[in-house]
């Protein structure tokens, strides 16, 4: 059978050989449409001879060998070896609930408030479910189960949809109508015009960022600077499209401040190895840090772009989330219109998701950018990538346009909105100062205060003797330390090495989405773990 195989191979080989080289004999008309394939590259003989010998082998065609390498070098640890490791032991737990010294899994790993427990916010759910389902319009009992104000958007929204079909393909960027409820909804917030135009609306912010990536980066040489720590989608995607992350510190000891200095030094440092810095991101306010930006640093982001000539990427999901009087949230496009920059001064894309905030709508995978200060031949490209992936999921994309434009006073259900946007936000403040004060009650932990989004990033101070078994054990002393933590409580965390960090500090990202009532157990079984593990490793 070996034999076999190797034949076949050979003779596959053979074929695409006579193949290249009758397409590089043959000069093709002037008039002739270009080939949907292009001829095989000189190197294609060595991939198939490389196929040949594993059939020959008997080794499975597609291996870690053989994958693409970029896939290899992405990591993402917010769904990592933790999280693997956490899924096999709540399986454990539904075949045997006593086999272990916990009786649940506690994800604090990732931003996902409704698994937690977090009830979706009512008015955006009755009017998606009218528009999912137009039939319930025209009943006389819907009046008497939905709000009225419900039952009208759903109708303005609907006519915005072509045959109102919302399992219907849409526009590449969106749905028109909705987008413009979008920029009108930015127009609010900001006091600057928005252009519907300018709006990708998407599933979720995350294909919005690997569709830039995808734009600017060609080759290694290109780079992206990224804060450490950082939020892992950032360096996944620059892994996956072939770029150079140049990483800048966020500075822990002033509350995870961004330094304009630190930039420069980092851009520098990045152009004299001969990288091209292409863009700036920014996450404000700071995942998984939790600091809000203020409005004099993020004039001098924007200065720092317009002056090295950098794309500024403002990740912005978590802009509904502060958690500090003295703070606010100012988006970069604000600033920036604010300091008199117009569209041909500052290529920028501001993130947006309904995931965070106090909607929490992760699994409806709405998001979109906003993009100001690219030239219409770029724009073309960047419509080019959403084209490929046909359009975003219509439930998302109206989402995105009632988050940007929530009831207003003296609509019906303004009230009873306002009392569930209010009490996620206020019990979710009280959840993150909750959390911190337990950190910082314990030896070895110090962590900031949570100004906004919805994680802590505490520091461990581990004893050196812990340190030393878990690089025995070819572990990150803060892998090694959350792999207990779930083992002996069952809550899940994501360690901070899967963030960045300065080398030779160690941390951890923990969300405050547990349900309030839940947080006094959370600390609880933590602090009892953390003080048994310091006691074990003591120097």
């Amino acid at each position: 059978m070996r034999r076999f195989a190797a034949d076949r191979a050979r003779r596959a080989v053979a074929a695409s050989l006579r193949g290249a080289a009758s397409s590089r004999s043959a000069a093709p008309s002037p008039l002739a449409p270009a080939p949907c394939h292009p001829a095989p590259p000189v190197g294609t003989a060595a991939a198939l001879a490389r196929t040949m010998s594993t059939a020959a082998a008997g080794t499975p065609p597609v291996s870690l060998n053989t994958i693409n390498p970029k896939v290899l070098k992405c990591e993402y640890a917010v769904r990592g070896e933790i999280v693997t490791h956490a899924q096999n032991l709540q399986q454990e737990l539904q075949k045997n609930p006593d086999s272990l010294p916990f009786d649940e899994i506690l994800y604090c790993n990732i931003g996902n408030p409704q698994s937690l427990g977090q009830q979706p916010v009512t008015y955006f759910r009755e009017v998606l479910s009218l528009c999912d389902h137009p039939a319930l319009l025209d009943k006389s009992e819907t009046h008497a189960l939905y709000s009225s104000d419900a039952i009208e958007r759903a109708w303005q929204i609907l006519d915005k949809i072509p045959g109102r079909a919302t399992g219907a393909y849409s526009h590449s960027q969106g749905i028109k109508g909705l987008r413009d409820e979008i920029a009108a909804g930015i127009a609010v917030r900001d006091g600057f015009h928005a252009s519907g135009d300018n709006i990708f609306v998407t599933d979720g912010a995350s294909p919005a960022v690997h569709m830039m990536m995808q734009l600017l980066i060609g080759s290694e040489k290109d780079g992206i600077l990224c804060p450490i720590p950082q939020y892992p989608l950032y360096s996944a995607s620059i892994a996956l499209h072939g770029g150079s992350l140049v990483p800048y510190f966020l500075d822990e000891e002033t509350g995870w401040g961004l330094e304009v200095d630190e930039l420069k030094k980092q851009l520098e440092e990045a152009r004299s190895k001969g990288i091209t810095v292409r863009a700036l991101v920014v996450i404000n306010p700071g995942n998984p840090t939790g600091q809000v930006l203020a409005e004099e640093n993020q004039k001098k982001i924007v200065e720092f772009c317009k002056n090295e000539g950098l794309v500024l990427f403002a990740d912005e999901v978590y802009q509904e989330n502060i958690y500090v009087e003295d703070k606010q949230f100012h988006s970069f496009k604000k600033i920036a219109r604010s300091l008199g920059y117009t569209d041909g001064d500052l290529p920028l894309v501001s993130f947006q998701s309904v995931s965070k905030g106090y909607y929490g709508e992760c699994g409806k995978r709405g998001g979109y950018m906003e993009i100001t200060g690219f030239s219409p031949e770029v724009r073309e490209q960047i419509y080019k990538l959403a084209s490929v992936n046909l359009c975003s999921n219509v439930s998302g994309q109206i989402l995105a346009s009632l988050v940007m434009n929530p009831p207003k006073a003296g609509d019906e259900s303004f009230e009873s909105f306002m009392v569930e946007r209010d009490g996620i936000l206020s019990s979710l403040a009280r959840r993150a100062k909750a959390l911190e004060e337990a950190f910082n009650s314990l030896e070895g932990i110090t962590c900031n205060k949570a100004e906004g989004a919805m994680y802590l990033f505490p520091r461990l101070h581990l004893p050196q003797k812990a340190i030393g078994v878990a690089q025995a054990a070819g572990t990150a002393p803060d892998a090694y330390y959350a792999k207990r933590l779930l083992e002996a409580t069952g809550i899940v965390i994501v360690p901070g090495s899967g963030f960045g960090q300065v080398p030779g500090t160690w941390h951890f990202r923990c969300t405050i989405l547990p349900q309030e009532d839940k947080i006094p157990a959370i600390i609880s079984r933590f602090k009892e773990f953390h003080e048994k593990f310091m006691d074990e490793f003591r120097d």
